[in-house]
């Protein structure tokens, strides 16, 4: 057959014979060429092939070739609730990464709940998804056990459990920066709202604001140490604790960047202001926090790396380290200052 091709929209899906008849050449050198799994050859041959492709329009048939390999091209992907910020901004680093793996993502919510999370996850893998990527994971949680025991593939991601392969931020650092951070800028009596205990991301960040705070010589105080989750209402809740108590503080780090919010509502309910009667200090940098009419100073968190990491420890038979710590980040802000005198 001529090498020229017809511009005419062809009728129908077009297939790897066509395009290897349209080219000349045979139907496993079209294969090879056109998948985006392979490292992309310039000869021309290959860019022939690519053209032809391109000018009969070829789309490649993903569930074939997932067949052949006996995957599905899909991940399933469990987060807690896609109205979080940080969990949204994730799912598409996810998303992204797996689509650049030949992958495509799919979400599941759970609002947390660990029966929730098995429900979906069985969901999930009826579906015959490749693997699963749990955002879900809780401390002394036996349910990745059973994922392993029944030959689930899966990583988890921004929260571990001590045994499973994960991709996380280093919170223990990132909690560390950001009462660093508040220590360098003179404030002493530095406020803690934290985050649920069942999170090792929320454990982390604490104990680093416990190690800054021991390595400057200050008291680490029951009373400036508010509880919380990672919402909004009781980041507001925790920071009214704080400010009635006796000798408050003169600067707050909350573990996430909701209950930083939430703590900026309480503090100007008690007319005070930010920072020029309390700094604040958030966790994650979601977009809209340096977009406040105070500015907030706050944590990045890398998650496209996380993301990556994820992907890669999820595919990865044997992973050298089976826990990837990506580093994150202190953005200086206008919400923390030196005390005032």
């Amino acid at each position: 057959m001529s090498e020229s091709v017809s511009e005419e929209k062809i009728k129908g899906r077009v297939t790897l014979h066509d395009v290897a008849r349209a080219a000349g050449v045979s139907k496993s050198t079209v294969s090879r060429v056109l998948d985006d799994r392979l490292p992309q050859s310039d000869s021309p041959k290959a860019r022939h092939v690519r053209d032809i492709a391109a000018k009969l329009g070829y789309v490649r048939d993903l569930s074939a070739a997932a067949l052949r390999r006996g995957t599905t091209g899909q991940i399933g992907v469990i987060v807690p609730r896609l109205t979080d910020t940080v969990m949204a901004m994730l799912y598409e680093a996810l998303a992204r990464a797996a689509a650049r793996a030949g992958q495509f993502a799919i979400v599941a919510t759970t609002d947390d709940n660990p029966e929730a999370t098995r429900s979906a996850a069985d969901a999930l893998i009826r579906r015959g998804v490749d693997g699963l990527i749990l955002t879900t994971a809780r401390k002394g949680d036996a349910f990745t056990d059973e994922l392993r025991d029944r030959g689930v593939r899966f990583a988890l991601a921004l929260r571990h459990n001590g045994a499973s392969r994960a991709a996380i931020g280093d919170d223990d650092l990132g909690g560390y920066l950001a009462t660093r951070h508040l220590i360098d800028l003179g404030h002493r009596r530095i406020g803690l709202i934290t985050g649920p205990q069942y999170a090792t991301s929320a454990l982390g960040r604490q104990r680093g604001y416990q190690r800054a705070m021991i390595e400057a010589g200050y008291d680490v105080r029951p009373e400036w140490i508010a509880p919380s989750d990672f919402s909004m209402e009781a980041g507001e809740g925790a920071a009214r604790e704080l400010l009635e108590r006796p000798n408050r503080p003169t600067a707050i780090f909350a573990v996430n960047d909701n209950t930083a919010i939430g703590a900026l509502s309480a503090i100007a309910a008690h007319g005070l202001s930010v920072p020029g009667d309390i700094s604040l200090v958030g966790y994650n940098d979601i977009p809209l926090v340096s977009r406040l009419p105070v500015a907030l100073t706050s944590v990045r968190v890398p998650f496209d790396q996380i993301a990556e990491a994820a992907l890669q420890l999820l595919f990865d038979d044997k992973p050298e380290t089976p826990v990837r710590r990506i580093s994150p980040t202190l953005i200086p802000r206008a919400s923390s200052r030196p005390p005032t005198p």
